[in-house]
């Protein structure tokens, strides 16, 4: 009989301390990008909403000759977080034919100005990744009568200077388009 050498097939203890290594890096790697991706993603809420809030308000006034205020309140009441809030039944948005479907992230304000009340702003508000420097979205419909819009938005629209009611004419890169209030709303934010 001739002697065999028999050789087993497999990977060494090296080699598979190599790969889990190499894994390590990549998911060090990955998923810190993977969950600032997933918060960018979660901005798109806001500003859906207050693109369908926009054509709920001209609805509404394309029917009864009005928009709807939410008398300056921010809908669904509280502070916004990094988890979603139900939406509250029976809100000044539901008179103008309006509602999201489920949760929602952000909190949502409209107010009614301007010349006869022909203008209105919309703002959202929201911290998803709770660090207490929130996200805001806004849209600016000045009135036709005489261009002035009410001055409804507030916090980051306010200071970044895309809404400055005080200013001749008014400050608005928000005029008749939704868009982010600040640099870093929905982007570097988180």
């Amino acid at each position: 009989m001739m002697n065999r050498r028999i050789r087993k097939q497999g990977f060494t203890l090296i080699e598979l301390m190599i790969v889990v290594a190499i894994i390590g890096i990549l998911a060090a790697i990955a998923i810190p990008n993977f969950l600032m991706f997933q918060l960018r993603t979660k901005t798109s809420e806001a500003k859906i909403n207050l693109a369908a809030i926009r054509t709920a308000e001209e609805s509404l006034f394309a029917e009864i000759g009005a928009y709807q205020d939410s008398g300056g309140a921010f809908v669904p009441a509280g502070v916004p977080g990094p988890t979603r809030q139900p939406w509250t039944p029976g809100s000044p948005f539901d008179a103008m034919g309006w509602a999201p479907e489920g949760s929602v992230y952000f909190v949502y304000s409209a107010v009614v100005g301007g010349g006869n009340n022909r203008g209105y702003t919309l703002e959202a508000r929201g911290d998803l990744d709770g660090n207490a420097a929130g996200s805001e979205f806004g849209y600016v419909h000045p009135s036709p009568m005489d261009g002035i819009a009410p001055p409804g938005l507030s916090g980051n629209c306010l200071a970044s200077g895309v809404w400055d009611a005080a200013a001749v004419p008014p400050a608005a890169a928000l005029f008749n388009a939704v868009g982010a209030c600040g640099p870093n709303d929905g982007r570097s934010d988180f």
